[in-house]
């Protein structure tokens, strides 16, 4: 068989650069390219970037619909990561990059025939959780006051409840990957990734609560690339499986595969 062409959107961020790194060492698998807008690195990534070589990567704003039509074609999965993450983006920035340059990805996934999009989407799609008990009880590190035994977990089935216009984006983001698995017949998997850091440690107990650590979450984006046809359309929480964790992880277990493999107590340990 020959290697899948996979697009990741967003190279020179953290996540995407660190995919595509694992993804490039599986040259009989993959023949794996970056495309962003710009060839340095996102405020993030800091020095965990790696060059990506002149032949691996396309410069393409998610705005010009021609390009990535262009860096598509032959493609068997795009990787949708390009994004303004900051939560107190301006609406303009967020309008180009986050709404008007994800419809982009996919009319040019759909106008190419490509099979996948994966979709990183956001875990503070599901942040308004926090304001109520216990989830609120967790986010402020009360853990006395929480028996986990009766708290529910927030599932992909749990209405979204975003607190800003960022986390509102990929709510859109999420309904157009829904619009195109439905209409157009392109799989899409939507994945609410939690917190990914340089660093790669939770920092404390309570940020463990939606911490993912970089290897949890490149293995939730190789299992999602390589999920059957017949999952047409889903969404995931991406987080490592911590004490405090309040999103479910149970459903892409039984669907893609997914199980994590760190937790944030076992960082904390770490000397």
């Amino acid at each position: 068989m020959s290697a899948k062409k996979i697009v990741i959107t967003g190279a020179y961020g953290l996540i995407a650069n660190a995919f595509f790194r694992h993804l490039h060492r599986q040259a009989e698998t993959y023949e794996v390219y970056g495309l962003a807008r710009r060839r340095h690195p996102s405020e993030r990534a800091l020095e965990k970037i790696e060059e990506i070589p002149e032949d691996r990567f396309y410069l393409a704003d998610l705005m010009d619909l021609n390009a990535l039509k262009n860096a598509f074609e032959g493609a068997d999965t795009v990787v949708q990561l390009a994004a303004d993450p900051r939560p107190d983006a301006s609406w303009e920035s967020l309008l180009d990059s986050n709404v008007v340059g994800v419809r982009n990805v996919f009319e040019a996934a759909h106008q190419c025939g490509v099979r996948r999009v994966v979709l990183a989407s956001s875990i503070m799609v599901s942040w308004g959780y926090k304001q109520d008990e216990p989830y609120k009880a967790i986010s402020e590190g009360r853990f006395a006051e929480v028996d986990l035994d009766k708290c529910p977990m927030v599932t992909h089935e749990s209405a979204p409840r975003p607190t800003g216009l960022y986390p509102a984006s990929k709510v859109w983001a999420e309904a157009l990957a829904r619009y195109y698995a439905d209409v157009h017949y392109l799989s899409s998997l939507c994945l609410r990734i939690g917190w990914v850091n340089a660093e790669d440690h939770p920092g404390s107990e309570k940020n463990g609560a939606f911490w993912c650590s970089q290897r949890d979450v490149i293995q939730l984006m190789q299992r999602s690339i390589e999920a059957p046809d017949t999952v047409q359309f889903d969404i995931f929480y991406g987080v490592s499986n911590s004490r405090w964790r309040w999103v479910d992880i149970e459903h892409p277990k039984c669907i893609i595969g997914f199980v994590p493999q760190d937790s944030a107590e076992d960082k904390l340990q770490e000397p």
